[in-house]
């Protein structure tokens, strides 16, 4: 008998204004999925960032495949900056393009839209042709609390959101926080770095794009 392959989808970085949007999704046969719940597995914002990190590891041994992607802050603007385009739709293909490498027979997708069917119609229109024939797809708000393998993928997501942080303050040689706009510190590294780093930055986020503003407004008042 051939396994079912479980395929489970979420994020990471969603609204931050520092850093990448991370994706994930996470594969497993069905018969391994009560390893992910004698492991603990669950929505990765429930778990210590020790926690989160050992079970990434351990995810390595029970998963049968995965798939990451970072989406840069270059890219979430220009996907904002498209008429075509919005931050869901461009979730939407970046997870199909990574549940088609995995050939799923059930996926499980967090759906970051208020609009599901709306939303699974596009996911779908996305995937390869035989996956999407094929496969069946679960869309639905807080996937990531419903479904171990779902749960799995926002633990992938998570960690590579982290480290990517990490990376940054390492290579800029600055703490600017957790990258959320909710953190005072990332707050004043934004209003005293958008320019010494603006690549690091969503610069379609609102305070960002305020900052410029209020920038070329003063100097137009030297004139």
């Amino acid at each position: 008998m051939v396994s079912k392959i479980l395929v489970g989808v979420d994020e990471a970085g969603r609204g931050p204004i520092i850093g990448p949007l991370v994706m994930a999704a996470a594969a497993i046969r069905e018969e391994d999925l009560k390893k992910l719940q004698y492991l603990g597995v669950k929505d990765s914002k429930l778990l210590s960032k020790e926690a989160r990190e050992e079970m990434f590891e351990r995810l390595h041994e029970i998963l049968l495949d995965f798939r990451i992607e970072l989406i840069e802050p270059d890219a979430v603007d220009s996907a904002l900056g498209d008429p075509t385009s919005n931050l869901n739709w461009l979730e939407a293909e970046t997870s199909a393009r990574l549940v088609s490498q995995l050939n799923p027979s059930i996926v499980y997708v967090d759906c970051p839209s208020r609009n599901i069917q709306a939303y699974t119609d596009y996911f779908k229109n996305k995937l390869s042709a035989g996956v999407a024939e094929a496969c069946e797809i679960v869309m639905e708000h807080k996937a990531d609390e419903n479904y171990p393998i779902a749960a799995a993928a926002s633990i992938l997501a998570k960690v590579i959101r982290d480290r990517a942080i990490e990376h940054l303050k390492t290579e800029i040689g600055e703490d600017f926080g957790s990258g959320y706009l909710g953190d005072e510190k990332t707050r004043k590294f934004l209003e005293k770095n958008y320019e010494k780093y603006p690549d690091i930055f969503r610069k379609s986020w609102k305070p960002y794009a305020d900052l410029v503003e209020d920038k070329r407004q003063r100097r137009l008042g030297e004139f």
